[in-house]
Order: structure tokens, then sequence, then C-alpha cells
């Protein structure tokens, strides 16, 4: 699979990661040993790069991988984890001594000396202007806590402010063919600084598979059930904050849009992988083969400039208005 890098660190990703939300927590029960087939199938099909936190199952997502990494330590695999979330978001809350306390914990679950890489989650806007933060993170690396450090954010705003930071490797930001604005300003500032950019919530929360009907029910420990509103957190991480019968119609038509042979899922990859300044895109998988079928976008020739042109009149008529001038 392309290796791109974080041209800030020389740190080289799969242009597929895996992200490992849905095998720590919140969407569904994924048992131990179906967790680490799914590991298994991501990484026979070429990703190097997996994304985890602190939070997803108070730690189970970690727990796994290091379990993985024991059984498999031919693989080499670039782990990035996050922090930040096991106190209220409060700016206050973001010091350094919170901070060793959490690469601490993180390391032990990874069964690591040293992280590849941590990333603060979706902090409050004022950590990203905050110095003594910035401050404490380069701290993290003198120590040897984490090899490198990076930000995931909500809005563009937050990722420019992250980006002017000398020391980001990586923005981790909202991209997929239903949340267009971070292409507008963010991919070229990244590009120009020499940040990698991994995307996430790629195929919003499932919908963009095209496989969701107005009748499909989720499980009630599952945040497309609890967290439609932004009742839990923030309501972007959830089908990227468009409701969700907009949602299911908008997919059908972005479905119609998928060359043959390719998935309606694996045509949002694609997608994202060709926008430039994207490092790594980082869906999720429950079964090893829908891992292994997120992997294949990788595959997939280029998207036609018809296609790309028809993502964005359909995002301009069904979705801009929910989102563009949210995040």
């Amino acid at each position: 699979m392309e290796q791109r890098a974080f041209s800030r660190s020389g740190q080289q990703v799969s242009v597929l990661g895996l992200g490992t939300w849905q095998l720590g927590a919140d969407w569904g029960e994924v048992v131990e040993d179906d967790a680490l087939a799914v590991l298994d199938a991501a990484v026979e099909a070429g990703v190097t790069f997996l994304d985890t936190a602190d939070v997803y199952g108070d730690g189970r997502s970690e727990r796994l991988i290091a379990r993985y990494r024991a059984q498999r330590p031919d693989a080499d695999l670039l782990v990035a984890t996050k922090m930040g979330r096991r106190l209220p978001q409060e700016p206050e809350n973001y010091h350094l001594d919170h901070f060793r306390a959490w690469t601490d914990r993180s390391r032990e679950n990874l069964g690591v000396d040293t992280l590849d890489l941590v990333q603060l989650h979706c902090p409050p806007t004022a950590v990203y202007h905050s110095d003594a933060v910035f401050d404490a993170l380069d701290t993290l690396v003198a120590e040897g806590r984490t090899a490198r450090y990076g930000v995931s954010v909500e809005t563009c705003a937050q990722a420019l402010a992250a980006i002017a930071r000398p020391g980001t490797t990586s923005v981790q930001i909202i991209l997929n063919p239903f949340r267009l604005k971070p292409l507008e300003e963010v991919l070229p500032a990244a590009v120009e600084a020499g940040v990698g950019i991994i995307a996430r919530v790629p195929l919003a929360s499932g919908l963009l598979s095209g496989r969701y009907t107005p009748e499909t029910v989720f499980g009630a420990d599952d945040h497309r059930t609890y967290n439609r509103n932004g009742e839990a957190f923030d309501q972007g991480e959830t089908f990227s904050g468009v409701d969700y019968a907009t949602g299911v119609e908008a997919a059908a038509e972005f479905a119609r849009l998928a060359p043959s042979g390719a998935t309606s899922a694996q045509t949002a990859l694609r997608w994202i992988i060709q926008q430039p300044g994207v490092s790594t895109v980082i869906p999720g998988a429950r079964s090893p083969e829908q891992a292994r079928a997120n992997a294949g976008a990788a595959a997939l020739p280029p998207l036609p400039p018809a296609t790309l042109d028809a993502v964005t009149e359909l995002y301009d008529r069904r979705i801009r208005g929910q989102v563009h001038d949210r995040w």
C-alpha cells in the first residue's frame, strides 16, 4: 500500500489506516477475538497506521492493540493515540502534570516506552492558543514519553491554529464527501507547513456506505443513537453533523457515483485519498471483511473530474447548509 510521510517528523503512514474507536466502545459490542481479527485483516491488507485513544473503552482499544502487536512483532506499525478526555474539557485541565499521567497510562496500555504519536483529543479552542500547552507537549517529547505530537480538532479554525505551531506533526480532522470545508484553507495550510492530515469520520459514521435506510435501528450503546443531536459530545462526530434523514437520502445519491466494481464506501475513501494534503484516512471496521474492503480503496484508480464535480454539487445542494458554517 502507498506510504505517505508526516513531513515534519518523517514518519511514514499507510494512505489507508485503521481507526479503532469501534474496537473500544460506542459502536456496539465487539468481542476481543473479533477485534484482533479486524486488526490482523487490516495489517495483512497493507495498513501500517492505527489510530486509538485512551478513552476508547477506557483504554480497551489501546490494550487490544498491545496484545495484537505482541502476537505480531513482525508488523511495522505506527500507532497514534489521543489524550485529554479523561477529565472535563476545560482549558485549565490541559497542563504538564496531566499530560504526563495520561501518556504514562497510554504507554502502559500500549506496552511501549515511547508513544509514536500522541494527539490532543479535541480540546477547547482556548487550548490551541496556549503557549504553556505546547511547551508542555514539547516537554513530553524531550522526556521521551512520545516521539511526536499532534492534535485532533473539531473545527477548521482550530486546525489552522494548530498548524501554526512549529511542533505540530499532524492534524486529525473530519473530512469526507459530506464535510468539504477543510479543502478551502486547512489542507493548503498543512501542505505549506509540512503538517500531516489524518482524515477521520471518513464515511460519516457509516452513512457513506450506502447501507442505511430510514428504518435502520442502531443499538442503545451506539453513538449513532445517543448522540444524534450532540447529547454526549460534539454533534459533528455523529453522521458528520448531518441530520439522519438528509444523510440517508444524500448517501443514496452518492452511491450512484461509485465506479464499476467499487462500493460506495470505497468511493468515499478514494475521494479522500486524492485530496491534496491528505496523509492518511482512518475508517473503522467491525469485521475482517470490512477492514479488507476499506483497504481496497487504496488500489482504486483516481476518481475522474466529472465525479469530483458531482460530489461538490451534491454537497452544495444537500449538505452545505447544515454543516459548512458550524465546523
